[in-house]
Order: structure tokens, then C-alpha cells, then sequence
């Protein structure tokens, strides 16, 4: 591996096409549109052929890779009239080869599937057989077309003595908000065993309903909120053919969770904020929808049907436990009704608590790394003035009104976290890492037993969170220049939450996990402009915890 980030940039990128369409949060006209197909007009926009020859518009992906194997994903276009969510083309043969060299010689495993307009014309490959911790190469064909060749990795052997694991970290990108440069600069390093996605893949609002600073930088598709199964597979179907996402899918598997926004904002386990019952059908034929076209569009192995949790192992340094912290959490408590130490509401889920629990007191890992879709580090707004909460408060969903936490974080549901960390604790479970996304902001924080009485109290975690690759964070809801107000709000925050190290609340980009037995270090990098398909990308900051600390303190190191 590569020791140090290195920069590119890409002309091969769609121009911007902005409009002054405002941000609006719901439309009464969604309902009625989200029944429409769009097959016609999405035809329309794919290139002209002479001949019905398959294509691999949407490039191949890998994800969840094992020791001796990873799933190899792609989705073949078989005729003009078969786009994504069409339902329309025929069945298709589409085969595969792996081989330990990028020219395709040296092939190790080969086979075939049948695209159907059932899968929307995906197809996965869960390939066996390989060697652990070796880099392969892969490919699809269809009817005489090859797709490009890929780059996966298998992950170290379980008892493997490993030096170091290198991981991307991304969470929160919104298409219409901007361009995705940080899966551009991320594909350009190289050095990756893996990246993770924490959740928010896609958004589901239609267009200039979600967070663009006002103006929409370039159309999603389909326009109207989606609410069918075909909406869903049209809008993953969008997303997959941006370049730079095709370009990280292209070099290095994948790890991923959902959140809310691949089903409906805020989601629970029997509704949504984003989800009105009957005028937008049942939340229960919503959310099956977005699921089922979910697992067809992501390189994902669901450990149990219909849900994201399960655990992937790297060697003896890291075990990483995956979350679905939406499919089975009770209602968010809202002003006036119910409360967050309730023991009867769980953001977890029973079983996948005690699965949690279970798995990392079993670790014989030196790492274990977490990946969790919502804050668990408390929160506590402070004294804001009323020109900083009332933004903050919108960026975060809650009442402008005042209240002192969000309830769709670990902090709306405290009896499951007091006993997650109480178990970490009493269990003497060191360095236990959670990995973030959602909040679309950047922090390194220590996870306090009692926060109240922190530093004097004990830490029995840490936490590093990303933020967002496009989505709106604090200076684009106020509309300021980048950095001016998390010169004012990082110090309030900090200041009411003596856990956090460090956070800010205006930047867009990712992060890169680096891990070896001595320490586990977050590089975080910001890009220039979210709104230029050729934005730039820099280091910011780096924060580690060291080996049986459990808690986080700054580097000026990054890796």
C-alpha cells in the first residue's frame, strides 16, 4: 500500500446544469406523479444504437469481501426501451471472469447469470474460491460486449497477522446537490482495501425538495419523489451513472449500510417523516419497494432478509459490525410525547442488540470497528444564539422551537445505548470504534459513559464521523461562505460537550480510516467546491485513538 493521498482530476465529467428551483420539503403533487414509469424519456437520454447489442451503462462494483471471496455486481442495459425500473428487455446472458491480473489473462473463476427484468437487469456473483487478502480483476460480458475490467480485494485471512487496513469513509450524497469529486479523489489513491458507505446512498425527494443552497446543480431522475419499486430502481439507476461513483466502485469493494434516505427521511420501523400513509400508499409496500431495489442495486449480502447487519472480519487486527439502525427502531419521540429514556423504545431492535453485544465481546480482534449509521456520542446543542440554533435545529430536523438533542440519533433512544455501553464496560471491551455518517458534519469524539460528569467519568468508546459527500451542511442552510460559522459553532459545542475533540459544521468530503495495532486514525479531507464536477481536494484534519485508550486526541500525521 501507498503511504501517502494522492490527488486527480477528471474531464470526463457531466456539465452542471443549475436552475433556480427553491428547496421545498414536501409537494402535494408528488403522490399523483410517482406512479409514472419514465421509460420513454429515460430512453431518449441513453446513446443511439443501430444495433440491440447489450451495454454496461451503470459499471460494475464488488462488495463484502470475505478471505475467499466478494460479490461482483453489475446491471446490463440488453435494449434501448430496458432502463432502469422500465421493467421492459428481454432475459439476458451476462458472464463473468476474475483473474489475478488487470489484462484478464490469468483467470481464476468464471460462470454466468441471467439478467431478467425481475432484478431490473442486475446480477451478482457471490465468487468463492479466492485467495485472502489479494487484489483480483474482473469482468462482465453480454451478447458479444465486454464491460471495462475492475479491481476488487479479498479480505486477510481470520488469523492472519495483518500490519495495516486502509479504508474510504463516506456517508450523505445528494445528486442534486452536487458532484461527487470525493469518490474521484478516493478511486485516485490506490490504496484502499475497502471503502464504506455509512448510509444515504441515494435521496429520495424529488427535485428541489432536498437541500441545495436554492439551487439545484443537476436534476435527479425521476423528478417527482420516489414511492414504487420502479421509482427506486430508476433513481439507484441514476446514481450509478455518475463517473466519479463508478470510478470508486472500479477500484475497491465496497461496504455498506442504509439509512433513512434509501427509503424515506427520518424512517422507523412502521412510517416515515417523508412518508404520508395512504396518500403515498402503505409505508409497509414503500419500504419493501426501496429495499428490495436496494439489495438489486448494491453489492450487499443481507446477513438476515431485509435488513444491513452483519459483521465482515480483516485478520486478526479488525472486526467490523455493520448496523441497521432504521428497520426496527421504535418512533422518534417528538415535542410534548413519549421520552428518550423510555426502556420500552429501541433504536436497535432486541435481536440485533444483543447480536451487537454478543460479537464484540467475542472479538479476539485488536479492533472493532463499528459502522453506525447515527450519532451515539451525546449531544448537546449549548447556548446558540437564535441566528445559529434555528439552522442547526433544520439541518438536524428537529422543533426550531428549542429542544436539546436529536431524537433520531443514539440520544432519542438512551436505554439502548446505556446498555451497549454499560456492556463495554462492565465486559472490559477496548478499543471499539464507531464509524458515522448522517449528521453532515465532522467530529472525533470520546463516547462517555455519563456525559454529564465527563472527562472526570469514564470513556468506553470512541467515535469518528464523516461528513456529507454533497448534502447540505450549516454555512449552506444559512447560505455563508464556507467556515464562517464553525468558527462561532464549534467552540459552543464543544463547550457543552466536553467529549467532542473536535467538530465542524461546513464542509463537505470523506474520510480515510487507516488501522494498525497501535492506533486507529481518521484522515479527513475536504473538497474545494461541491458544485464543480472538477473540485479539488485537500487534508484538513487527523484524529487517533490509540491502542487501549478509548479515547481521542489529534495527529498532525495523516497517512
Amino acid at each position: 500500500m501507498t503511504s501517502r493521498y494522492r490527488s486527480s482530476e477528471s474531464a470526463d465529467t457531466p456539465a452542471a446544469r443549475p436552475n433556480s428551483l427553491s428547496p421545498r420539503r414536501r409537494t402535494a403533487l408528488k403522490a399523483a406523479a410517482a406512479t409514472a414509469v419514465l421509460a420513454g424519456p429515460l430512453a431518449a437520454a441513453f446513446p443511439a444504437r443501430a444495433a440491440e447489442a447489450p451495454l454496461f451503462l451503470h459499471g460494475l462494483a464488488s462488495g463484502d469481501p470475505l478471505p475467499d471471496g466478494v460479490l461482483l455486481w453489475t446491471r446490463v442495459t440488453p435494449t434501448a426501451e430496458a432502463t432502469p425500473g422500465s421493467g421492459l428487455g428481454p432475459d439476458t446472458e451476462v458472464s463473468w471472469i476474475v483473474a489475478r491480473d488487470k489484462a484478464l489473462t490469468d483467470v481464476v473463476a468464471r460462470g454466468s447469470l441471467t439478467a431478467t427484468a425481475a432484478s431490473d437487469h442486475t446480477v451478482k456473483a457471490d465468487v468463492r474460491g479466492l485467495a485472502p487478502a489479494t487484489d483480483y480483476w474482473f469482468r462482465f460480458s453480454a451478447g458479444g460486449t465486454d464491460s471495462p475490467a475492475a479491481r476488487t480485494r479479498t479480505a486477510p485471512a481470520a488469523d492472519a497477522a495483518v500490519a495495516g487496513l486502509r479504508f474510504g469513509v463516506v456517508s450523505c450524497a445528494s445528486w442534486e446537490a452536487g458532484y461527487f469529486s470525493p469518490y474521484r479523489h478516493l478511486a485516485a489513491r490506490g490504496d484502499l482495501d475497502a471503502w464504506l458507505h455509512l448510509g444515504d446512498y441515494i435521496y429520495e425527494y424529488g427535485t428541489g425538495e432536498y437541500g441545495t443552497r436554492g439551487t439545484v446543480v443537476r436534476q435527479t431522475s425521476p423528478t417527482h419523489e420516489v414511492l414504487t419499486l420502479a421509482d427506486y430502481r430508476t433513481r439507484h439507476g441514476k446514481y450509478k451513472t455518475d463517473p466519479d461513483l463508478q470510478a470508486l466502485h472500479g477500484k475497491a469493494p465496497v461496504v455498506a449500510i442504509w439509512d433513512d434516505h434509501e427509503i424515506a427521511n427520518d424512517a422507523w420501523s412502521g412510517g416515515a417523516e417523508n412518508h404520508t400513509e395512504g396518500a403515498e400508499g402503505t409505508w409497509a409496500a414503500r419500504q419493501a419497494a426501496a429495499k428490495q431495489a436496494y439489495f438489486e442495486w448494491m453489492p450487499v449480502r443481507p446477513a438476515i432478509a431485509g435488513t444491513t447487519y452483519r459483521r465482515l472480519r480483516f485478520g486478526k487486527l479488525a472486526d467490523l459490525s455493520l448496523l441497521d439502525l432504521r428497520s426496527f427502531r421504535s418512533q422518534q419521540v417528538g415535542v410534548g410525547k413519549g421520552t428518550v429514556d423510555d426502556p420500552d423504545r429501541t433504536l436497535t431492535g432486541r435481536a440485533q442488540l444483543d447480536w451487537l453485544k454478543a460479537g464484540l465481546k467475542s472479538s479476539d480482534t485488536t479492533w472493532r470497528l463499528v459502522g453506525n449509521s447515527v450519532m451515539i456520542s451525546p449531544f448537546a446543542i449549548g447556548s446558540l444564539s437564535a441566528d445559529l440554533f434555528k439552522p442547526l435545529a433544520k439541518l438536524l430536523g428537529l422543533p426550531q422551537e428549542g429542544i436539546a438533542l436529536n431524537t433520531d440519533q443514539w440520544d432519542g433512544y438512551t436505554d439502548d445505548r446505556r446498555e451497549l455501553l454499560a456492556h463495554l464496560r462492565s465486559n472490559a471491551i477496548g478499543n471499539t470504534v464507531f464509524l458515522t455518517g448522517d449528521i453532515h458534519m465532522a467530529w472525533a469524539n470520546d463516547v462517555p459513559v455519563d456525559a454529564g460528569t465527563y472527562p472526570l467519568s469514564a470513556s468506553a468508546a470512541t467515535e469518528f464521523v464523516v461528513t456529507s459527500v454533497t448534502s447540505d451542511n450549516l454555512d449552506d442552510i444559512v447560505k455563508v461562505p464556507e467556515g464562517t460559522l464553525t468558527a462561532v459553532a464549534s467552540p459552543i459545542i464543544r463547550a457543552a460537550n466536553r467529549h467532542v475533540h473536535w467538530v465542524d459544521t461546513d464542509r463537505h468530503g470523506y474520510g480515510v480510516l487507516d488501522v494498525t495495532a497501535e492506533r486507529a486514525q481518521m484522515d479527513y479531507y475536504v473538497v474545494s467546491d461541491r458544485t464543480k464536477a472538477t473540485a479539488t481536494s485537500s487534508w484538513y484534519r487527523s484524529y487517533r485513538t490509540r491502542s487501549g485508550t478509548q479515547k481521542v486526541e489529534r495527529t498532525y500525521d495523516p497517512v
